[in-house]
């Protein structure tokens, strides 16, 4: 297989690494993660990764239970970088050459967050793994991808869901829901479909990059999508 696109920013949600248990890390399901990643690795891509918290802490969630929102945003941030450690540690164990970036310094466990680093580890065939957001409080992990994949000039980004792309309606809730191949920026953010932050849209489409929102867990969709098949919702100009 011939990949369609050189270099590509996965934004790996929370959610999709706690599994069926819904909270906190499924080892089980970083390593299904890790094991896709790997197929794209292999096809010669320069791979970035995003990764979300919102499956140990959500700043927003826990804004509105009464903790002071810049103080839970920061929460949400470092638990990114925890779920980074775990992508990482699974990634390494399988072969892949990996850099771990925090826009949050902790030089402990991450290197800072420099675009010209990034250029360089991609380059030489490394995955970046992304994490603590955009290092600013009320920005969610969606609009910290985009500004990744503008930042290194990424032919596409891919969000990862639950479910097979965007719906008119929560298909896990309403029985029925159509699914979306392909929408507009526009049509997107004036239907107000919520399954992505609408900053993040808006900067993709102020640049013109293409977002594709997938399941998952489906084996082998991120291969497909990198490959050019169509996969879940495409979103455009």
């Amino acid at each position: 297989m011939k990949p369609a696109y050189e270099r590509v920013v996965l934004k790996v949600s929370g959610e999709s690494l706690a599994g069926e248990q819904g909270f906190g890390i499924s080892t089980q399901q970083i390593q299904g993660t890790s094991r896709e990643i790997v197929e794209v690795v292999e096809l010669g891509v320069q791979l970035g990764i995003v990764c979300g918290g919102g499956n140990i802490i959500r700043g927003i969630t826990a804004s509105a239970e009464g903790i002071d929102r810049v103080a839970a945003d920061y929460m949400g941030m470092l638990a990114s970088v925890m779920n980074a450690l775990a992508l990482q540690d699974s990634l390494e164990k399988s072969g892949v050459d990996t850099r771990l970036l925090s826009a949050i310094e902790i030089k402990q466990v991450a290197e800072p967050q420099i675009r010209r680093r990034v250029s360089r580890h991609l380059e030489k065939g490394r995955v970046v793994i992304f994490a603590g957001g955009t290092g600013n409080p009320f920005f969610t992990t969606d609009t910290g991808a985009a500004l990744r994949a503008m930042e290194i000039g990424a032919d596409l980004l891919l969000k990862g869901t639950r479910v097979d792309g965007i719906f008119d309606a929560d298909p896990e809730k309403v029985p029925g829901a159509k699914l979306y191949d392909r929408l507009t920026y526009h049509d997107f953010l004036t239907r107000h479909l919520g399954v992505m932050d609408a900053t993040a849209v808006a900067l993709c489409q102020d640049n013109e990059l293409p977002i594709v929102v997938f399941n998952m867990s489906v084996p082998g969709n991120i291969v497909k999508i990198v490959c050019g098949e169509a996969v879940g919702t495409t979103v455009g100009p």
